[in-house]
């Protein structure tokens, strides 16, 4: 089980997932923890993994959100539906001596290098880059490929990265209006 497969495997599967329809989302009070708890049983992670994001131009997509490995995973896409970003949060730490020694995405065979931006770290590696936030015993992952989402949006990502309200929950979730896709 290697991490650089893991992490972007989700992304390489977007095309496919790119049917589903963003939600709109809004601020407010964190989600009810028992909704939460419910939620993240569903998907099968732990509720403490479950981050959202907000970003001008880009909405989530209910089909990508889930689990993967130990990692809570969302994929956000533009509305042109032209760019996308993965968020994956998991358990772990940061630090300037181990960011350079942790992939980046599927990029295994490439030196990491890492430029710390306030709380959060900017990592390149190859054709990859993420902004990486430590947050309590848990790492937030906003990754994406270098040519198609600049690093000014994943920026923008990391530092919108929070805990889901009730509004944001149910958009992460299947709609259950009884339609085939």
């Amino acid at each position: 089980m290697m991490r650089p497969a893991r992490v972007l495997f989700p992304l390489l599967l977007l095309p496919v997932l790119l049917t589903g329809c963003g939600a709109d989302q809004s601020g407010g009070a964190a989600a009810d923890s028992g909704d939460l708890d419910a939620a993240a049983r569903g998907w099968g992670v732990a509720p403490e993994l479950v981050y959202v994001t907000k970003v001008s131009g880009y909405t989530v997509f209910q089909q990508s959100v889930g689990a993967y490995d130990d990692e809570f995973v969302a994929a956000y896409r533009s509305e042109k539906g032209a760019t996308k970003f993965g968020l994956f949060v998991g358990r772990g730490t940061l630090t300037a001596e181990s960011c350079p020694k942790q992939p980046l995405g599927e990029v295994s065979d490439k030196p990491v290098t890492c430029e710390r931006d306030g709380d959060a770290w900017y990592r390149k590696a190859g054709g990859s880059h993420e902004y990486a936030v430590p947050d309590g015993g848990v790492v937030i992952h906003l990754i994406a490929d270098v040519d198609k989402v600049d690093r000014a949006v994943l920026r923008k990502a990391a530092e919108a990265a929070h805990r889901p309200d009730d509004a944001e929950l149910a958009a992460l979730l299947p709609t259950t209006d009884g339609a085939d896709s």
